[in-house]
């Protein structure tokens, strides 16, 4: 029903994005990992999973890192070989510049026989050089597997600071994208002015919107909140301030990503834009993972109540 509900381009469309296991985690522990993840997905009324393909992206800033760069697994192959037991259909980000066009063509021919979907993810940085660029891996889906239900991503931030977000996100709609999922969301005015321009365009242009799935993460310490920061999401200083003197971060964070998607789920319904939500659950500490499920919840009630 995933892709029906992307294609039919449907406001409300809901997700659960999570980090496959470490690669350097042993079977065994990889097996409980992922019973976990059954156990806890199995439960939750989304639309669809979102499974991260993690890059180091150390070179897209001089700032060191909070955390250390880990890999994690393939997300193809821990959805596949890992995940059978959940019903949920999948999102799988493919970070491009990780494979050959031959490697890559032949992972497209692997998913013509069943309905899969994709995130397509360029470089980190300009510095990196990959084998695969974007533009050739959109290519290639268009011609070995063009039922691919593919997405893109968007970046409100970079609309405030280059003004043409919304100019990307055509472009790739023209490349076949058919809905995208936004980096995590603190900023709501950075949000409001791309979405704003992202109408505006396809009312001038005779473009049929696409779903614009929004991003939230709950945030459960000052560290997160600067590892946040490092990979580029935009929290405005009142707002830093607001949750690293509340208390109690978590619960704020959830409050502070509620109030967001309410308002820009009300402010795209009056734009005719078909806005989605998709909760990440990127922590291993039990209270984040609890804080992601509540919100979610929230989320819910949200889209319940505009519809």
């Amino acid at each position: 029903m995933l892709t029906d509900k992307i294609r039919n381009r449907e406001k409300g469309i809901l997700l659960y994005g999570i980090t496959p296991p470490k690669a350097n985690n042993t079977e065994e522990k990889i097996k409980e990992i992922a019973q976990k993840h059954i156990e806890r997905i199995s439960k939750l009324d989304v639309d669809g999973l979102v499974l991260y393909d993690i890059q180091d992206e150390s070179d897209r800033t001089n700032e060191k890192r909070p955390f250390p760069f880990i890999k994690t697994m393939n997300p193809c192959e821990y959805s596949k070989n890992y995940l059978q037991e959940l019903k949920t259909p999948r999102i799988v980000y493919r970070a491009v510049g990780n494979y050959t066009a031959k490697r890559f063509k032949e992972w497209l021919k692997e998913t013509r026989p069943t309905q899969v979907h994709s995130v397509f993810v360029g470089a980190a940085s300009y510095e990196q050089k990959n084998p695969l660029s974007l533009k050739e891996a959109y290519k290639l889906k268009r011609e070995v597997n063009d039922n691919l239900c593919l997405g893109g991503i968007a970046i409100p931030e970079r609309h405030t600071k280059k003004g043409d977000e919304h100019l990307r996100v055509f472009s790739k709609i023209d490349d076949s994208c058919e809905y995208f999922i936004t980096q995590c969301i603190y900023d709501l005015e950075a949000a409001k002015i791309f979405l704003t321009d992202y109408a505006k365009y396809a009312k001038e242009h005779n473009y049929e919107m696409v779903p614009i799935i929004l991003t939230l993460t709950p945030c459960g310490s000052s560290k997160t909140l600067d590892f946040m920061k490092w990979l580029g999401i935009n929290i405005p200083n009142y707002l830093e301030e607001d949750l690293k003197e509340s208390g109690d971060i978590l619960d704020a964070s959830i409050k502070l990503s509620r109030d967001i998607f309410e308002e820009l789920y009300s402010f795209g319904l009056k734009r005719g834009i078909p806005i989605g939500c998709n909760i990440e659950s990127v922590a291993i500490r039990k209270a984040e993972i609890d804080a992601s499920v509540k919100l979610l919840d929230e989320i819910k009630a949200i889209i319940k109540k505009y519809s």
